[in-house]
């Protein structure tokens, strides 16, 4: 018996380290700025890619000026066209605010509808999608669009058809995601660039403690306080 996950994951994080440095790069330069203009980051991942969203929003190690758009149960909506602006216009969106969208399509009107309206209010946007298999794909909204379309960065996460990678002999269909675990190494690294950047350039990131650590917790909730309801309003 070999593990046949991790030498999937290694050809993925081969393919990532290849091809995406680039874009990493972009994206940490622009989540830099927004935070250290007053800015907050928010994200939203539907149905398994909320698995990224939480990634950098809320986490030890993440920033603090951070905060998640809506609940996992929106995704029960993200294949019917105009929910997306209804839940956008309760989103307190600021100019230098940040936002990431992931979706391993990126065909689903719920993402592309929010991307619109992010795009619309000017602020910058980072998707997280299967490039190719999005590129592939038939949108799903009236305007024929895909997610990636109004990125001003995208992360590919390289992920295949379906999503499932693996084959077991007597089973016809494929095993085992890989987006998850493609989305959160690219969302990791990007966020320890953003923040060695806000380092260089001479300003103190907020970044959270683990609430388990002694002190933990105190020392999050005094940096928490320095943005109030723009992190803790939904």
């Amino acid at each position: 018996m070999g593990l046949e996950f991790f030498d999937k994951a290694r050809e993925i994080m081969e393919k990532l380290e290849n091809t995406q440095q680039e874009n990493i790069h972009k994206a940490a330069v622009l989540i830099s700025e927004s935070i250290r203009n007053g800015g907050i980051l928010q994200a939203y991942g539907s149905g398994h890619s909320y698995a990224g969203a939480i990634e950098v929003c809320g986490r030890a190690g993440g920033l603090i000026p951070s905060k998640l758009i809506g609940e996992t149960q929106y995704s029960e909506f993200e294949s019917v066209e105009g929910n997306a602006y209804f839940i956008m216009r309760k989103v307190d969106i600021q100019p230098n605010d940040i936002f990431v969208l992931i979706s391993n399509s990126g065909r689903n009107p719920m993402s592309i509808e929010m991307a619109d309206y992010i795009k619309k209010k000017g602020n910058p946007l980072i998707v997280v999608t299967a490039l190719d298999i999005s590129k592939s794909s038939t949108s799903r909204h009236s305007s024929g669009k895909l997610l990636y379309e109004f990125a001003d960065v995208v992360l590919d996460n390289q992920s295949q058809f379906g999503d499932a990678a693996l084959d077991i002999e007597g089973l016809d269909t494929k095993v085992c995601g890989t987006s998850s675990f493609a989305t959160c190494l690219l969302l990791q690294q990007t966020m320890y660039e953003a923040i060695r950047d806000m380092v260089g350039k001479g300003y103190e990131p907020p970044v959270f403690k683990s609430a388990n650590i002694d002190g933990g917790r105190e020392f999050n909730q005094i940096l928490e306080e320095n943005y109030g309801a723009r992190i803790w309003h939904k």
